[in-house]
């Protein structure tokens, strides 16, 4: 069988996907658009100027160019898996579903917040989405985001704060955590917050945090963290926080790296406890003021997920939903 991931894959997740198929003796391959970009200063130039004057994305010609071509190289597929369809252009859609017997996507953001027109979702054989919202509105499959993280039982980690988080600048979530701080003062909880954003942004953001010292850790950076890193500031925790953005229902992966390394989840996503792995021992749904916040949510122990249930969230099991794999 032949298989091909075609995504952005901003974050390096995808590319799991593609390993786990491979691994399954499945001739796959991604075709990763991500790292397409301009090669020099005067295409850089040439493309602010087509963007101002032509209102054209010369880069992102450029990438679906790249697909195409691809494609080509690769042969017909029996399957195609498109992440990000609202990246391309109707045409080029039409031309991916003529390479493929089965088109499929997957939708980890909500339409709220990436739109994709009627006519494109019209060319998938299957859509899936993490979004509850989604799903019932549209009638897509529910599907969460996977583990992707090899198993580490709690036990065998060594932590030295009770809550770590990592989350790109958002209005709301910056306001929230402003909140929670103030409230992991009172409790004196240790913790590390790291908030990545813009550049020219730092100065302001720091302006809202004033009241709290620099000794609690929370970090503003304009360097971006691979998601390769990111377990070991995770085993260093009792809980990863986990705050959704606006119009957001489904779950991050956060809270499967979380599931992966046995950590308790803090989070303002109340569809969480609608799920099967939840119990209120390891995750803790915060209030609108943070104040059911208790240090005895980090001092009770971990309670393991049941393997079966553990089972359906793992990539291997996403990847034989998804392509209809025995």
């Amino acid at each position: 069988m032949k298989i091909c991931v075609i995504s952005f894959d901003f974050w390096g997740y995808d590319e799991h996907i593609v390993e786990t198929l491979c691994a399954k003796s499945i001739d796959a391959h991604h075709i990763k658009i991500g790292d397409v970009t301009h090669s020099n200063f005067s295409e850089r130039a040439t493309n602010a100027v087509s963007k101002i004057f032509l209102n054209k994305n010369l880069k992102t010609e450029k990438r679906q160019k790249f697909v195409l071509e691809s494609l080509e190289k690769l042969g017909h597929q029996d399957q195609i898996l498109v992440l990000n369809p609202d990246t391309f252009d109707l045409s080029t859609l039409e031309k991916i579903r003529k390479k493929s017997d089965r088109l499929i996507t997957y939708l980890y953001d909500s339409l709220d917040r990436f739109p994709v027109e009627r006519e494109k979702l019209n060319l998938f054989d299957k859509i899936f989405s993490f979004d509850i919202a989604d799903t019932k509105k549209y009638c897509f499959e529910k599907l969460t985001n996977y583990i992707y993280l090899p198993h580490l039982e709690n036990k065998d980690q060594k932590t030295k704060m009770d809550l770590f988080y990592i989350t790109s600048y958002d209005n709301k979530r910056v306001a929230f955590i402003k909140l929670l701080t103030k409230r992991l003062l009172e409790l004196s909880l240790k913790f590390q917050i790291i908030v990545i954003g813009k550049k020219g942004w730092k100065h302001q953001l720091k302006n809202i945090f004033l009241t709290v010292p620099e000794n609690l850790h929370i970090i503003f950076s304009i360097k971006k963290i691979g998601h390769s890193k990111l377990p070991e500031y995770y085993k260093n925790s009792k809980a990863l926080l986990d705050l959704t953005r606006e119009n957001q229902y489904g779950l991050s992966f956060r809270v499967f790296e979380a599931m992966a390394l046995e950590k308790k989840i803090i989070t303002d996503n109340e569809f969480i406890k609608t799920y099967d792995f939840y119990n209120p021992n390891n995750i803790l749904v915060l209030n609108e003021t943070c104040s059911n916040l208790d240090k005895s949510f980090f001092e009770l122990p971990y309670v393991k997920i049941p393997d079966n249930i553990y089972y359906k969230y793992t990539l291997d099991n996403w990847v034989n939903k998804v392509f209809q794999l025995s």
